[in-house]
């Protein structure tokens, strides 16, 4: 996150005497997805809208057979995950993409426009899942791994899983807004109070390493992809959840980043294998 010459001393005074103002402005920006409001499509497919709660969700279908479904992280967009769905449609799969309640095309979520949670996210998955039907596997990438596992943790059942640069956790990176944005510790937990209360979860829910790693039920055959210079979603985190979930497979890469991960040819080979592996 970059901000404007000034604000964070702004915020870093505020902070003294307005905290509460200061926790408020966070939970905003945390919740606040940044990237393309209006990206390109995907070539191809057919498209499609589902109503999702008091909002719709835009996405796209290609081929036919067992359903393979893309994710997207925070901030992303359906059109991320392009590089997947000509070969994932040539081995015989049905692609099922979308953009999150306020990402991409699709409409303003339950908290407004650019505001969106987690477990909003990951109940539009189960939303778009129940509509088109059952999930042979998904495909997912960053924030998208996450919301993604907090699904299956809350019953959405697939055979494969695959996890492109996740996050573990993403209560440590709300240290890391902190710091970016000037604010002491007691003003990071009246934020984490805020997020929880809107959420209407406990925080711990989002720990989805550990979920899966105290899970009693059946889970999806896990890969973790994650790249060794990856400056948004740490290396950790990838190497954290595939410790935690049974049976995962962890690949690393070098030099592909947070994003360019998505297009290489070698990961999407790998992906692809893995999701149609027999």
């Amino acid at each position: 996150m970059r901000l404007p010459r000034g604000v964070r001393t702004t915020i870093r005074l505020t902070d003294r005497v307005a905290p509460a103002l200061v926790a408020r402005v966070a939970l905003y920006l945390w919740c606040r997805p940044a990237g393309a409001r209006r990206p390109a499509p995907i070539p191809g497919g057919t498209r499609w809208t589902l109503p999702v709660g008091a909002g719709h969700v835009v996405g796209q279908t290609w081929g036919s057979g067992p359903r393979v479904y893309l994710v997207h992280g925070w901030g992303g967009h359906r059109g991320q995950l392009a590089a997947f769905v000509e070969p994932l449609v040539a081995a015989g799969y049905e692609v099922v993409a979308f953009d999150a309640l306020s990402h991409g095309e699709s409409g303003p979520g339950a908290f407004g426009p650019r505001q969106s949670t987690l477990p909003e996210m990951a109940e539009t998955l189960a939303s778009v899942v129940a509509a088109h039907g059952a999930a042979h596997a998904v495909v997912t990438h960053s924030f998208g791994g996450t919301t993604t596992t907090l699904a299956i943790l809350d019953g959405l059942t697939a055979a494969r899983v695959a996890l492109v640069a996740p996050m573990a956790d993403p209560l440590p990176y709300t240290r890391d807004l902190a710091a970016v944005l000037g604010f002491g510790e007691p003003t990071r937990q009246r934020f984490l109070a805020l997020m929880a209360r809107r959420s209407d979860r406990p925080l711990t829910d989002f720990d989805v390493a550990r979920g899966v790693e105290t899970h009693d039920g059946p889970l999806p055959v896990a890969l973790v992809v994650h790249d060794t210079q990856d400056k948004e979603a740490h290396l950790a985190d990838g190497e954290r959840l595939a410790r935690s979930w049974p049976g995962a497979r962890l690949v690393t890469t070098t030099g592909l980043g947070h994003r360019r991960i998505l297009r290489d040819p070698d990961v999407v080979a790998e992906v692809v294998a893995h999701v149609t592996a027999p």
